[in-house]
This record gives C-alpha cells, sequence and structure tokens, in this order.
C-alpha cells in the first residue's frame, strides 16, 4: 500500500513541486496520474520509491516510510521506469540489462535466465537478446527499461509516460500488458498526458495542477469533466468530445468508449445492429 501524507517537496532551486499532496493507494489498484507539464506528477511518483525525499509530510510504502530507507531497499517493493529509457540503460546487451538488477539481488542462475527470458518474451525482445539497447529505436528502449524493472518481480510498477514512442499496436500490447500485470495483483502507477490510452485502459485517475490534486475518481467521471479537464490544461477522449457537441440531440456526455458510442448512434438512429 502507498500512503501520501500531506507532502510537500521544494527543489534546491526553489521550486515548490509538491503543496499539501496525501492519497492512499490500495495494494492492487491501477491509478493513472495525469496533468500538464510541471504540474508535479514525476515528482510525486519519484516519492514513491525514495529517489526524492519530501520536505514536509511522508511517504510510506507498506508501512516503511521512505525518509529512512535507501533506494535500493525500496526498490525491491517498487520498480520505476523513467521517461526517458537512456537515463536507466547502461549494460553492452539487452540480456545484460535485464539480468543485471537480479545479479544484484542475488537471484541464482537458473531463475536468473528463466526470467531474462520470460521479459524479453513478453515484451517482444527476443531477437534483440544479444543487441546493444543503444542501437535500439526509443520505443524498443523503452520495452528494455521495463523488461529490466519486471524481471525481478516488484509488487510496485510505475511507468513514467509509457506511451511515447510506441506506435499504436504497440500502445494496444502495453495495454493488455498493463492490465494482466493488475489483474496478477501487481499495483500499477502511470503517469502519462496520453488521455486516449488512459480512457481506454480505465485507471482510477488523479489529475494534478500547481503541485496539488485536483480531482480523484474513476476516468469516466474524471476525464469526461470538461471543467476539471480544462483545469488541468487537457484535452477531452475524442469519443467524449464528439458526443460533448451531440448533447443537444440526447446523446450522453460520460462516454469515452468507442463501442458504447457506436452503440448509442446507432440506437439514435434506429439501425439494426446486426
Amino acid at each position: 500500500m502507498i500512503n501520501v501524507e500531506d507532502i510537500y517537496f521544494t527543489y534546491p532551486n526553489g521550486v515548490e513541486a509538491l503543496k499539501g499532496v496525501s492519497l492512499q493507494i490500495t495494494d492492487g489498484e491501477f491509478v493513472a496520474i495525469m496533468g500538464q507539464n510541471g504540474a508535479g506528477k514525476t515528482t510525486l511518483v519519484k516519492h514513491f520509491n525514495g529517489l526524492l525525499k519530501p520536505t514536509r509530510g511522508r511517504v510510506l510504502i507498506d508501512d516503511i516510510d521512505t525518509r529512512h530507507v535507501s533506494v535500493a531497499t525500496l526498490a525491491r517493493k517498487v520498480g520505476f521506469v523513467f521517461q526517458n529509457p537512456d537515463h536507466q540503460l547502461f549494460s553492452e546487451t539487452v540480456e545484460d540489462e535485464i539480468s543485471f538488477a537480479l545479479k544484484n539481488f542475488g537471484f541464482d542462475e537458473k531463475t536468473i535466465k528463466e526470467r531474462v527470458d520470460w521479459a524479453l518474451n513478453i515484451l517482444d525482445l527476443t531477437r534483440y537478446r544479444k543487441t546493444s539497447p543503444f542501437m535500439l529505436s526509443g520505443g524498443e528502449r523503452k520495452r528494455v527499461a521495463l523488461a529490466s524493472v519486471l524481471a525481478w518481480d516488484p509488487k510496485i510498477l510505475i511507468l513514467d509516460e509509457p506511451t511515447i514512442g510506441q506506435d499504436r499496436n504497440q500502445k494496444e500490447r502495453l495495454r493488455q500488458f498493463i492490465l494482466q500485470m493488475n489483474h496478477q495483483g501487481k499495483t500499477v502507477v502511470i503517469v502519462t498526458h496520453d488521455i486516449e490510452f488512459v480512457a481506454e485502459c480505465e485507471p482510477r485517475v488523479i489529475l494534478m495542477s500547481d503541485g496539488r490534486i485536483v480531482a480523484d475518481g474513476s476516468a469516466r467521471n474524471v476525464l469526461t469533466n470538461p471543467d476539471l479537464i480544462a483545469k488541468s490544461w487537457l484535452l477531452l477522449p475524442e469519443i467524449t468530445s464528439v458526443l460533448l457537441n451531440l448533447n443537444n440531440l440526447g446523446f450522453p456526455a460520460n462516454v469515452m468508449d468507442v463501442y458504447e458510442a457506436r452503440d448509442l448512434i446507432i440506437e439514435r438512429l434506429g439501425w439494426d445492429r446486426k
């Protein structure tokens, strides 16, 4: 469980990035943290694995106060995939990259091989096993970074802007993968501007603005609220925007799913769905 208790954080240059943030994320939740650049999203999640320590307040991970333990200790529970994969890649091959943390954590050779093979396969990286990560595309390097974290099976998975550099097919594969991890009991937190991706995943959504939480609720309730979205300097999901413009014709304004929208339009027009 993640407990954030009234935290403030000020960078050395004097920028106050978090201003009294409190929230609780229970085991097995899927949460998307959204907002404009500078809203405090990444600053907040860097407190979850101890990369940053609050100026005031505290963060508890399974009742462990992050102020009093190292990042290495928290890493066994909290896996963090950075927005820029080059900030965490350094090995000569993809295989070495994925196995590095497993070796440091003391896994035996048999388990290391099994976990590396699993991570390569599930993220479609097997053909790059002996390739340098730095020879890959940005989207592929992002998948390598994710594989290197998933290999040690952390309880909590933090993904910062996971869809950047991914094409439509890769995004859908990522969506299915995240949902699979979540259904298996893993706590998943993503930081993203990709409102269409979040609308398709339908997690709990936390909106941030100017270092504060301005909304916290279901994706349907938060992402279809024009006032909240405007306050966070985001855009409504495309399907929501279309139906909102048809609201005077009797269409609901809280629809995000394309198939639900299709059924509503067919019903309105009196067409036979067959």
